[in-house]
């Protein structure tokens, strides 16, 4: 089972979670999640766990008492699995990094809130700081659940068909190819008559030329090197003339 902490101020929001993958992760009990406030641990009854910055500038940051307490409670002396701080200055997340994650036994993930949280945490607590994007959120809570659900996806017996992870956009390097289903004409669109063969040799080597073209078209960039582009190219050719 994969236990992840989680570390927010706002923990109702995480009620989302209660819903579709992530639900049945938790059903089969192959994911635990728990939730802790950092303002439980706060010194004076406003539970304040923020202030002002040194130096000056707008906003607030997290103080690092309340969450340096609550990280080392829900981690314990015996820590399991990395602390993660969800940032917009973190290195951008990868299905790798969810791979890792699926795999281990605990991950703790940090939601930091206003300006962010005191540097002397990031130092002293955290393992890795993660982004889930190029773009600026109000709070790390909505990218602890895109983690979170990117995760569970992986984790046995989730899904209904063990395949379809494997299969997923960015599992193999490249983006997924078109999907299509029922019926086989819609507004004037057919389904490409490959997937209609029965030809599976033929209809695996279509889908790879699919998800090598949607991806030199999109995302280049996840093809590494040219090498690596005419040897899948080079593959995809062989298995068409099978």
């Amino acid at each position: 089972m994969l236990r992840v902490n989680i570390i927010s101020i706002f923990p109702g929001m995480f009620d989302a979670l209660g819903y579709g993958i992530v639900s049945r992760a938790v059903e089969k009990q192959t994911l635990e999640v728990v939730l802790t406030n950092p303002r439980d641990f706060a010194r004076n009854r406003y539970r304040t766990i923020d202030d002002r910055p040194y130096g000056g500038g707008p906003g607030m940051v997290m103080m690092p008492e309340p969450l340096s307490k609550a990280i080392d409670t829900v981690t314990g002396p015996n820590k399991s699995g990395p602390v993660v701080y969800l940032s917009p200055k973190g290195r951008r997340m990868t299905q790798r990094d969810v791979e890792l994650f699926a795999g281990m036994n605990e991950v703790t993930l940090i939601a930091g809130r206003y300006e962010g949280i005191d540097e002397r945490i990031i130092q002293t607590r955290v393992d890795d700081e993660l982004s889930i994007g190029d773009y600026v959120l109000a709070g790390g809570e909505f990218a602890a659940m895109v983690m979170i659900e990117a995760v569970a996806r992986l984790l046995p017996g989730v899904l209904g068909n063990e395949d379809s992870a494997e299969q997923d956009s960015f599992t193999s390097g490249m983006l997924d190819y078109p999907h299509y289903t029922r019926p086989e004409c819609f507004e004037g669109l057919k389904v490409p008559g490959v997937l209609l063969s029965g030809d599976h040799k033929k209809i695996d080597a279509w889908r790879k030329q699919q998800a090598l073209a949607v991806t030199k078209e999109r995302r280049p960039d996840l093809l590494v090197n040219s090498d690596d582009e005419s040897k899948l190219e080079t593959d995809v050719e062989t298995r068409k003339n099978d």
